[in-house]
C-alpha cells in the first residue's frame, strides 16, 4: 500500500506565524520584525506548493489595517456589552472570543483569494486554543461579540451582519451534510442588532431578522422576522 506523504511539521509553523501575526497587529512593526513574518509566511506557503507566494503576501499586508480597524470596533463591542469587561486592555489581553475573532478575520483574507488550505489551518490554530470554529469562509460584519467563547460553531457560508452578539454553545450550521451541497449557502444570515443566547442552535439557510433576540437552548430551522423574540418554553415545573 502506499502512502501520501505530508509535512505535518507544517502546522507548528502556521501555529507560530499566525501567534506573531496577531500581536503585530498592535505593535508597531519594524521593518526588521515584518521580514521575518514575510519569511515565514513565505515558507508556509513553500511548504504547501502554493504559487505566487510573494504576490499573495504583497495583498495579505495591504489588508492588515483594515483588519486592524475591525478588530478595535469589535473590541469595543465587548467593554460595551460585557458588565465584567474593566477595560478596553483586558479585552485584547484576556478575551478567547476576541482572539478567535482576530484569528478568523486574518485567516478570512486569504479565503477571499482562495488561498488553498492555509486559512483552514489558521482557523483550527485559533479553535484549539479558544474553543471557538469559525470557518474562515464566513462573512461577518462590525462590531462582533462573543461572550465566554467555548463551543461556538460558525459555518462556511455563515453571515453575520453588524453589531451581532452571541454566546457560548451557539452553532450557526447547516441542516445537512451533502457533498454536493459545497457551493451552495448552506447557513444562516444573521441580521444587524440580534443577540443570540447560550446554546441556541440555528440551522440551514435561513435568517434570523434584524433586532431580534434568541433565547438560550432554543433550535431554529426557520426564518425569523425582525425585531422578534425566541424562547425555549419548558414543559417541565421546577418547584424549591
Amino acid at each position: 500500500m502506499q502512502f501520501h506523504n505530508y509535512d505535518l511539521s507544517l502546522k507548528d509553523d502556521v501555529e507560530h506565524f499566525t501567534k506573531q501575526l496577531f500581536y503585530a497587529l498592535f505593535e508597531d512593526v519594524c521593518q526588521e520584525k515584518a521580514n521575518r513574518l514575510k519569511e515565514k509566511f513565505l515558507k508556509i506557503l513553500d511548504g504547501l506548493a502554493i504559487e505566487k507566494a510573494e504576490e499573495i503576501w504583497m495583498y495579505y499586508q495591504t489588508s492588515f489595517c483594515d483588519i486592524r480597524q475591525k478588530l478595535d470596533s469589535d473590541a469595543k463591542a465587548f467593554e460595551n456589552t460585557d458588565p465584567a469587561c474593566k477595560s478596553l486592555g483586558e479585552v485584547y489581553l484576556a478575551y478567547p472570543g476576541f482572539h478567535a475573532i482576530a484569528i478568523y478575520r486574518l485567516s478570512h483574507e486569504l479565503y477571499k483569494i482562495k488561498v488553498p488550505v492555509l486559512p483552514r489551518m489558521m482557523s483550527e490554530y485559533g479553535h484549539s486554543i479558544t474553543g471557538v470554529d469559525i470557518h474562515p469562509g464566513a462573512t461577518i460584519g462590525n462590531s462582533f461579540f462573543i461572550d465566554h467563547a467555548t463551543g461556538v460553531v460558525i459555518g462556511e457560508t455563515t453571515v453575520i451582519e453588524d453589531h451581532v452578539s452571541i454566546y457560548q454553545g451557539v452553532t450557526l450550521g447547516g441542516i445537512q451534510v451533502k457533498k454536493e451541497l459545497a457551493e451552495v449557502k448552506r447557513h444562516p444570515t444573521i441580521e444587524s442588532n440580534v443577540t443570540i443566547y447560550a446554546n441556541a442552535t440555528i440551522l440551514g439557510n435561513i435568517t434570523v431578522g434584524a433586532n431580534s433576540t434568541i433565547g438560550a437552548n432554543v433550535c431554529i430551522t426557520k426564518s425569523i422576522d425582525p425585531n422578534s423574540t425566541v424562547i425555549y418554553k419548558s414543559q417541565n415545573s421546577i418547584y424549591t
